[in-house]
């Protein structure tokens, strides 16, 4: 029976998937290797860009037109700028490849000799210049993970790709694809030799085009998971697939990795007869962050560059970004897959790294938490939240430790927010969970606590504010936004908390509780309680 795929490129024959070749327009494509035109292929990891260039190199290989071949040369990274060591390992695997793939061992014959006799810098383009010299048909050669290169190896092989342009077809490959994560133009390539940096634009400026491999669309995560329906029998109730685009957004690993741990890794779901509910893929999510699956672990540890803390940072307080922030910090974020561009602004792209992002951030203050804060403390009789004494258990907390605490963080500035998620997440770990949504220019934090318990399920929301203003001002827009962030959540109740960062104010002053209600425009909304607590 055929699987969900997270881990290396998918095979149709093994795996649920959707045709690699309708991933991206297969025309634009092979009208620029008709055109001999040399481009990029880009997007985030685990979106599907190997499978997409092994389809394409047997594609064109069953056409009959090319000789296709695909290389990975991330076997290079490993010799960093030991530039020798790296090209015997990239043209050794081109030698393997080319033998394997298209039985062909001409490079596996002279290999030795290319190497000695043109050295290090030229050997590369030695070595494409006479495989294509012999070969019978036009050589389109694909090379994923180039970006992995660094330094004056990255360097070596965009020079040597750029210096055989000129002789294509007949003396170099016709058509070349650089596929990694970032767009060629993005590379920082720093030299130790020429002491400089060099933009990877620079060293390759013959590239036609940069094309981007995008996430699924709702249809194609539906079509996904009805190959395991259409196999098994096993169905996704409507609300599940729901559940499920609001979680990933389409992104390929996530998709796959839902679909896997939801039907194969909870044993209980593995009966074809069980329907695959909304709260099964809410468990599932749970699962996947709490494993720090690898695709999870390796997004969240960029988190300590400071290029993605200039972006990140005031989304998580729902900031503007300010003048420290460059287009290629923004750029580097979005190649990763962490954000989108929207016209309303850059956007965390999916519900679940908008959770990822806090918990991961907040991993070591929620392990300190296990021995302060107990979530019994917090639940009542009947099994709901007490939500006031849970903030007023908060609110006396932040101003004992808040100080030392929110400096912990690697980013400070986002630290009132970080700490209260904290906080919250030692609480719902017992059986419930928090949404969330930030974002720049927001203003804002909002929260949504959903917790289970005998009688149904309860539903608090939690906005979280900074007082910019005057305590007035703040005190009107919050309560207007945490009642239209209850409303749309369908909550049971609603609370409100402005961090006041003066640091000159005294506790006393910053420190209160309000019993508030939302009245809004006429025939709008009924009269609506929300709880103020100032910290």
């Amino acid at each position: 029976m055929r699987f969900f795929n997270t881990a290396g490129p998918v095979n149709c024959q093994d795996h649920y998937c959707l045709p690699p070749l309708e991933r991206f327009s297969l025309d634009d494509v092979l009208t620029l290797i008709a055109q001999r035109k040399y481009f990029v292929l880009h997007a985030p990891r685990q979106t599907g860009k190997t499978t997409c260039l092994l389809a394409l190199m047997d594609y064109l290989n069953r056409a009959g037109d090319y000789r296709a071949l695909y290389i990975n040369v991330e076997i290079g990274q490993s010799a960093r700028e030991d530039v020798e060591a790296a090209m015997r390992a990239i043209i050794g695997e081109l030698a393997s490849r080319a033998r394997d793939f298209l039985h062909d061992p001409f490079l596996d014959d002279h290999f030795s000799e290319i190497v000695q006799v043109r050295g290090a810098h030229a050997a590369l383009a030695e070595a494409l210049t006479r495989w294509a010299e012999q070969s019978p048909k036009p050589l389109v050669l694909m090379i994923d993970e180039v970006d992995a290169l660094v330094g004056d190896t990255l360097i070596s092989v965009l020079r040597q790709l750029r210096g055989g342009y000129d002789k294509r077809p007949a003396l170099f490959p016709s058509t070349i694809i650089l596929c990694g994560v970032r767009d060629v133009r993005d590379y920082r390539i720093y030299s130790d030799r020429e002491k400089t940096q060099i933009t990877g634009g620079s060293a390759f400026n013959i590239k036609a085009e940069s094309l981007r491999l995008g996430d699924f669309n709702r249809a194609e995560m539906i079509r996904l998971y009805q190959e395991h329906t259409e196999e098994t029998g096993q169905v996704f109730e409507p609300a599940a697939l729901d559940a499920a685009w609001e979680l990933t957004r389409g992104q390929p690993w996530l998709v796959n990795a839902l679909g896997y741990e939801v039907t194969f890794r909870i044993k209980e779901n593995r009966a074809a007869t069980r329907p695959i509910t909304a709260e099964m893929i809410q468990e599932a999510k749970e699962n996947l962050i709490l494993r720090r699956e690898t695709h999870l672990d390796q997004l969240t540890d960029k988190l300590k560059e400071p290029r993605m803390r200039r972006v990140i940072e005031p989304m998580l307080q729902g900031a503007d970004l300010d003048g420290t922030v460059s287009e290629d910090d923004l750029r580097y974020v979005t190649d990763l897959g962490l954000i989108y561009r929207t016209s309303s602004g850059p956007q965390i792209a999916n519900a679940i790294y908008r959770e990822v992002i806090p918990r991961e951030l907040t991993f070591i203050t929620q392990l300190n938490f296990e021995s302060t804060v107990q979530p019994a403390w917090y639940i009542r009789p009947d099994g709901r939240l007490d939500m006031n004494k849970l903030l007023a258990g908060f609110q006396q907390f932040f101003r004992e430790h808040a100080e030392s605490w929110v400096e912990r963080f690697e980013y400070p500035e986002a630290g009132p927010q970080l700490l209260m998620q904290a906080f919250l997440q030692r609480i719902v770990n017992g059986g419930g969970r928090v949404e969330r949504e930030y974002g720049l220019g927001r203003k804002r934090t909002d929260l949504l606590i959903i917790w289970p318990y005998p009688g149904g399920v309860q539903r608090a929301v939690i906005e979280l504010k900074l007082l910019h203003r005057s305590l007035a001002a703040t005190l009107a827009d919050g309560l207007t936004q945490t009642w239209e962030y209850a409303d749309r959540c369908n909550a049971d109740e609603a609370h409100l908390i402005i961090f006041d960062r003066d640091p000159a104010k005294p506790w006393e002053a910053k420190i209160f509780r309000r019993d508030e209600t939302y009245r809004g425009a006429s025939g709008r909304t009924a009269e609506f309680p929300v709880t103020v607590w100032g910290m």
